[in-house]
């Protein structure tokens, strides 16, 4: 007998599907959200200013995705238009203790977190006299707690209420395939729901691709990517020390293993933005010893958020699409235009790291490393596109 076909399960991932995927800043007021937003951004969108729910309604920005292998293609072909990568982001308004239960601006703050695909949380690190803390005093781990917990408060709620329809459903009986399915919901549910009330969050926890299907549309805060950003004065971010850090990273080891963290410093970004040029920025940074964390932090985001990309080049245009790992040729022509999905015929592929060994594209395609590739392709970070697609139906 021939062994048996390993028949393999594609990973579903947690969050919503697509491309187009948002990041939201949040934190307890006054942690530093908004002007980490405006020096993010590069805009004067957000409403930085000392005092709690200076921010109300979520502002949005779009910021660029460093990436040396898009300035190399440019640099190579010389393009007469250049359209980089980008990521959305959002400043949503600061949270505080009561959140779940409606403090503050706590049910507009949720169902802002609730929108968008993954989140950068803010912890304040710094001692500043006239910026005041929420909580009185600065306590980084306290202050990790409270989200942590009025994000769970609010899930927990929400599951209950998906639970209490799905138990009203399932009492009516029946072997029916319909009621099989709604059991295996319920189950899951029930599930989460004690991840939830064991004080765990849903992102951290092993899910099967069917249970993944249940949790995605319940929309949960605990289950989205979260980047931890750690705000520092000036002085501390430069040395890299600072005596709240060895506390935070233990917190985050015990309660959300894996989910990366970011020193950084609000007001030194902020500063580094009043530079003329890039390159007079790059010069302080080097005086200084020290690195502009932006780049590092939109990267893990999207790493985060298990986003990559794929080009398309020549002449007229050098673009760098956004899909998320793992999608198939057909859907990543779709990204470029919505027919080329419905009408794809095939894609010529060749990865970025083989023209950049080779030089050029007459190098590659001399070599064959060109591939002619059809709808079950799943298309690499950073490979190069040419879509071949019918004619669209009128």
């Amino acid at each position: 007998m021939p062994p048996k076909k390993e028949v393999k399960v594609e990973k579903v991932h947690l969050g919503r599907p697509g491309n187009s995927l948002k990041s939201g800043i949040v934190g307890l007021a006054n942690v530093g959200k908004s002007t980490f937003f405006q020096a993010l951004t590069k805009c004067s969108l957000g409403n930085p200013a000392n005092f709690p729910y200076a921010t109300i309604d979520p502002e949005e920005a779009r910021v660029v995705v460093p990436d040396d292998r898009f300035d190399w293609l440019c640099q190579s072909y010389k393009p007469k238009s250049i359209v980089p990568a980008n990521l959305t982001v959002y400043d949503i308004a600061g949270l505080t203790r009561g959140a779940s239960t409606g403090a503050g601006l706590g049910n507009a703050f949720l169902s802002h977190i609730r929108a968008v695909d993954a989140v950068f949380q803010v912890v304040r690190c710094f001692d500043d006299a006239e910026i005041i803390h929420v909580e009185g005093d600065v306590d980084p781990v306290r202050d990790l707690e409270i989200i942590a917990e009025e994000l769970r408060i609010k899930d927990t709620e929400f599951v209950e209420k998906a639970h209490a329809l799905l138990v009203k459903e399932t009492r009516r009986g029946g072997q029916s395939l319909e009621m099989k399915k709604l059991k295996e919901e319920q189950a899951t549910v029930e599930k989460v729901l004690e991840v939830l009330k064991a004080g765990k969050d849903v992102r951290h926890e092993h899910w099967s691709p069917k249970e993944v299907e249940v949790i995605n549309p319940l929309f949960l805060l605990s289950a989205k990517p979260t980047v931890y950003l750690v705000n520092l004065s000036e002085k501390d971010y430069i040395r890299q020390k600072n005596k709240h850090l060895p506390k935070i990273a233990e917190w985050i080891k015990e309660h959300a293993t894996g989910d990366p963290i970011i020193p950084i410093s609000v007001c030194f970004q902020e500063r580094l933005t009043r530079f003329d040029t890039e390159a007079e920025a790059e010069e302080e940074c080097k005086k200084l010893g020290t690195k502009d964390a932006l780049p590092k932090i939109i990267t893990t985001m999207r790493k985060a958020l298990n986003l990559g990309s794929f080009f398309t080049t020549g002449t007229d245009e050098v673009r760098q699409w956004t899909i998320r790992n793992g999608t198939k040729a057909p859907q990543a022509a779709g990204v470029i235009h919505g027919d080329f999905e419905k009408t794809f015929i095939q894609a010529v592929v060749y990865n970025f790291n083989v023209l950049k060994e080779l030089g050029d594209e007459a190098a590659v395609k001399a070599q064959g490393k060109v591939m002619t590739k059809g709808k079950e392709y799943v298309v690499e970070d950073g490979d190069i596109l040419l879509i071949k697609a019918g004619a669209a139906k009128a």
